[in-house]
C-alpha cells in the first residue's frame, strides 16, 4: 500500500519523510526541493511479532510494510501545470491515501510560500488544485456519458446522474471523500480514480516548543475543525523531533521518548494511523522458520488471505486453523491452546480478524 505525503513547499514533508524512512531525502529551505518523488518502505510496528518470536524462536521475523511517497510541494495553479503541477498530480494519483502535512508553527527562519501560517488557507490551496483536476475528469466523463445515453441504455442515465452530482459538489469545493454513496455508486466512483476521493490523514507539524502543549495551539484547533467537517483524522507530530529520534539506536530511542513523556514515537503512531486509514488489518503466521505479519483489507475471507501467502494456497484451500493472538499468548503455546479448544477450524466463508494466528491447509 502506498501513501503520498503532500503539502505546500516548506511545511516539513521531506523532514517527516526522512524520519519515516531514514532515506536521507534532500531537505532544504526553498520551494521545489523535491521534484522526483522519494519512496521509502517501512515496517508497520507490531508488538505481537516480538511476543510470537519469543514463543517460537524462529529463524527470522518479517513485519508487514507500508510505502511512503514524498511528493513535491504543490502550489496554486498546479492543476494548470504551474510549478511542475501536472507531474505532481500524477504522482498523487498513484497512491492509495494521502498524508497531508500542514505547518502549525511560526518560525521566521523557515520561509512559508504564502508568507504566513494559515492551516485553512494552506489546505484549501491543496484541495482546490485536486478539485480542479477532478473537475476536468468529471466534465470529460459527463460529455462521454451523454453521448452514450443516446443508445437508450438506462444504465447510462444512472451514471450521468452520479457524475453530475459529483461535479456539482466539486464546484462547491466539497471533496469526493466527503460524499455518501451506496454500494453500486461506490463501485462506479472507484473506477474514476479521483484525487479527492482518496482518504486523507492530516499531519499537524508543530515545533519542539509546542510538544505537550498542543491544546493551546490555535492552528491545530483550526485544522481539527476542517478535518472533522470532511470526516478525516488529524495527527499531531513534530517532524524535527521525529527526525532526531530516527537517528538513535533502540535503547537511546526508548530513553529519549521517556524523557519526552511519550510511550511511542509519533512515526509509529503515524504508520499505525495510516494503516487504519486504509482499512487494513494483519493476520499472523508463526513457526520455527518464520514469524510474519500479512496485510489484508478488513472483510477479507480466509481463502483470499491464504492467497496473500501463495496463489496455490487460495486455489487449493481446504480450511484455516486459527487461534486468536491473545488466546495463544495466554496459553503459552499452540499445543496448550489446542488442548483448551481455542484453535478453530474455519472454512471458505470465514472473515479474517486482526491478529488471527493462522495455519492454512490446502491441496493442489
Amino acid at each position: 500500500m502506498r501513501l503520498g505525503i503532500v503539502g505546500l513547499p516548506n511545511v516539513g514533508k521531506s523532514t517527516l519523510f526522512n524520519a519515516i524512512t531514514k532515506a536521507g531525502a534532500e531537505c532544504a529551505n526553498y520551494p521545489f526541493c523535491t521534484i522526483e518523488p522519494n519512496v521509502g518502505i517501512v515496517a508497520v510496528p507490531d508488538e505481537r511479532l516480538e511476543k510470537l518470536a519469543e514463543m517460537y524462536k524462529p529463524e527470522k521475523v518479517t513485519p508487514t510494510t507500508i510505502e511512503f511517497v514524498d511528493i513535491a510541494g504543490l502550489v496554486k495553479g498546479a492543476s494548470k501545470g504551474e510549478g511542475l503541477g501536472n507531474k505532481f498530480l500524477s504522482h498523487i494519483r498513484e497512491v492509495d491515501a494521502i498524508v497531508h502535512v500542514v505547518r502549525c508553527f511560526e518560525d521566521s527562519n523557515i520561509v512559508h510560500v504564502e508568507g504566513s501560517i494559515g492551516p485553512k488557507r494552506d489546505i484549501e490551496t491543496i484541495n482546490l488544485e485536486l478539485i480542479f483536476a477532478d473537475l476536468e475528469v468529471m466534465e470529460r466523463r459527463i460529455d462521454r456519458t451523454k453521448k452514450m445515453l443516446k443508445s437508450g441504455d438506462k444504465k447510462f442515465q444512472i451514471e450521468l446522474d452520479l457524475y453530475e452530482k459529483i461535479r456539482d459538489s466539486l464546484e462547491k469545493g466539497i471533496p469526493v471523500r466527503a460524499l455518501k454513496f451506496n454500494e453500486e455508486e461506490k463501485k462506479l466512483v472507484d473506477q474514476l480514480f479521483l484525487l479527492t476521493s482518496k482518504p486523507v490523514l492530516y499531519a499537524a507539524n508543530i515545533s519542539e516548543d509546542d510538544l505537550g502543549n498542543e491544546d493551546n495551539n490555535p492552528y491545530i484547533a483550526e485544522l481539527r475543525s476542517i478535518a472533522e467537517a470532511e470526516g478525516s483524522e488529524v495527527m499531531v507530530i513534530c517532524a524535527k523531533i521525529e527526525e532526531e529520534i530516527a537517528q538513535l539506536d533502540e535503547d537511546e530511542r526508548k530513553a529519549f521518548l521517556e524523557e519526552l513523556g511519550m510511550s511511542e514515537s509519533g512515526l509509529d503512531r503515524l504508520i499505525k494511523a495510516s494503516y487504519k486509514l486504509l482499512g487494513l488489518i494483519s493476520f499472523l503466521t508463526a513457526g520455527p522458520t518464520e514469524v510474519r505479519a500479512w496485510t489484508i483489507t478488513q472483510g477479507t475471507k480466509a481463502p483470499q488471505a491464504a492467497g496473500k501467502i501463495h496463489s496455490d494456497f487460495e486455489r487449493g484451500f481446504i480450511r484455516a486453523e486459527i487461534v486468536a493472538y491473545d488466546d495463544l499468548i495466554a496459553c503459552g503455546s499452540y499445543n496448550v491452546a489446542k488442548e483448551k479448544g481455542l484453535v478453530r477450524s474455519e472454512g471458505k466463508d470465514y472473515v479474517m480478524k486482526d491478529g488471527d494466528v493462522t495455519l492454512f491447509r490446502f491441496n493442489v
